[in-house]
């Protein structure tokens, strides 16, 4: 924001409430205060030698009055004019940080609290590694372009949209904290088209998986089953805790920190899934119903898949664990369930019930989505329990 600059009106303005913020002086160009959470604030002004953007820190406020950061603002406009800012080494300047330093301090203050999938995003970030040591500011989009144009000759188009999508909000949140003027990279779109997957597992491909589910056993196996069944997002499952359960009242309450869209998510489990964590054994001093170690929750999920996919028909089309879930949804809306009742199962924002309705609707339809997954594991056991119209058995 941009104003004129008082005494009056610089010890008006109040401490940040999240992060940092910035106003411009107008009657000074560059000059400009940042006010801290603690409510500190800190004269800087903008320069712009040799073509270099530089923030340059000229002291705190009240400390540096008003008229003595102006007249140093004016001063080293004046030492840049006349290219002898360079002469004046006791001028204490703020760069952007580089990549290499970006990365971590964007993660650790932005994606952690913001993102559950924080650690992936951390991972294509480092695509960018190349860049690392280059200050955020002096990145260019034929830079970026070139890392993108890598990632897709590797064979991963669409991670090169990940990409994008991670820097593109790395160097937003820069914009937004004041460190650099623009994004680099905001006019960079998508390099490969995306086509959503409408992927469902037929009734031969749902029996082939369950029946593998089998031979697994323990965590493997009755995670499949579990998945298949719930309709739950894979690392939901794959971390469920024992004090999320209620198996006497056959209850699984997610909390709202571990939900992709952060609200608590009440899932009814049919009696089928309800057996098959009766019958589990529990890791001593472990929460987590799927371990290994008793320490962590399972993954490997590269390697099962593996696994499955030799136990598959014969030309099976490539899929994924999240089909379970889109077969799931498309189960239950083949023997009746509403719209509105399976996007509450699978805890999707309704696109049936919008705006204020959606606002103040508290009611989260346990009963009907209890009866929406009684009725979907009923099915699914009358799929798993036909016989096989392919050879996947004799191949598995």
């Amino acid at each position: 924001m941009t104003q004129m600059l008082t005494t009056k009106s610089l010890d008006a303005l109040p401490p940040a409430t999240t992060k940092r913020y910035e106003v411009r002086d107008q009657k000074t160009n560059g000059l400009h205060v940042r006010v801290s959470t603690t409510g500190a604030k800190v004269f800087y002004t903008m320069v712009r030698p040799n073509g270099s953007r530089k923030r340059i820190k000229i002291g705190p406020y009240p400390v540096v009055s008003l008229a003595d950061a102006r007249r140093k603002a004016m001063e080293i406009a004046r030492d840049v004019e006349l290219g002898e800012f360079d002469k004046t080494p006791d001028i204490p300047v703020e760069t952007a940080p580089t990549l290499g330093e970006a990365i971590p301090q964007f993660i650790e203050l932005y994606a952690k609290p913001r993102n559950k999938d924080w650690k992936r995003t951390q991972s294509v970030l480092h695509k960018f590694d190349g860049l690392k040591n280059r200050p955020i500011d002096q990145i260019k989009r034929q830079d970026v372009s070139k890392v993108l144009d890598d990632i897709i000759a590797n064979g991963t188009p669409t991670r090169a949209n990940r990409a994008l999508s991670a820097i593109k909000k790395l160097m937003n949140w820069y914009v937004m904290r004041g460190d650099i003027e623009t994004s680099p990279v905001a006019l960079l779109r998508p390099p490969t088209p995306e086509i959503p997957r409408d992927r469902v597992l037929n009734d031969d491909e749902i029996r082939a998986i369950w029946r593998h589910s089998e031979k697994e056993g323990y965590p493997f196996g009755p995670f499949l089953k579990l998945l298949m069944m719930t309709g739950q997002r894979r690392t939901e499952v794959a971390a469920m805790r024992w004090s999320e359960l209620n198996l006497d009242e056959g209850i699984w309450e997610l909390p709202a920190n571990r939900v992709k869209n952060g609200r608590l998510h009440i899932v009814p489990l049919p009696p089928q899934a309800v057996d098959i964590l009766r019958s589990l054994h529990r890791f001593l001093d472990s929460d987590f119903v799927f371990t290994t170690t008793g320490r962590s929750a399972i993954s490997g999920f590269g390697r099962l898949k593996e696994r499955i996919d030799a136990a598959m028909p014969d030309g099976t089309p490539d899929w994924r664990f999240h089909d379970f879930r889109r077969t799931a949804s498309t189960g239950m809306a083949k023997i009746g369930v509403a719209p509105h009742v399976i996007d509450a199962v699978t805890n999707h924002k309704s696109g049936v019930v919008s705006g204020v309705g959606a606002t103040y609707n508290r009611y989260t339809y346990f009963n009907e989505k209890r009866e929406a997954l009684e009725q979907w594991a009923n099915e699914l056991m009358k799929i798993t329990q036909k016989p096989s119209t392919t050879n996947a058995e004799e191949t598995s």
